[in-house]
């Protein structure tokens, strides 16, 4: 089993590449909207300062920029190659700048997947 984690920089594309999982067979995955040290520095990234009750123009002040992190736990190398093509058909090459980052890790052990689950 492998952890598959992808950064996404470019939200308008999240749907697009989900589409594009669910067609190489992944069941479920996790989608947290996130920032990285770079957006962070330029005053980009996630708001900790929004006021409780805020106008519009504090809505509007703040240039929020954020990723998307997308997770998902799959079978066999197969299936991780078969993510990384979709994601790459979306996306384009990740060595390019501004697209993301692909991660793998091996899994050991996972509890609480549920196999063939319906949304």
């Amino acid at each position: 089993m492998f952890f598959v984690l992808f950064v996404l920089s470019d939200p308008s594309k999240c749907d697009d590449l989900l589409t594009e999982w669910e067609d190489a067979g992944v069941k479920g995955a996790t989608i947290l909207a996130s920032s990285g040290l770079g957006r962070i520095r330029l005053n980009q990234g996630l708001r900790d300062d929004f006021p409780l009750f805020p106008s519009l123009h504090d809505i509007l002040e703040h240039d929020e920029k954020l990723s998307r992190t997308l997770f998902t736990v799959v079978d066999s190398d197969e299936m991780v190659d078969k993510i990384l093509e979709k994601t790459q058909n979306v996306i384009g090459d990740l060595n390019g700048p501004d697209t993301g980052i692909f991660i793998v890790l091996p899994v050991a052990r996972v509890y609480g997947l549920r196999k063939n689950r319906e949304y």
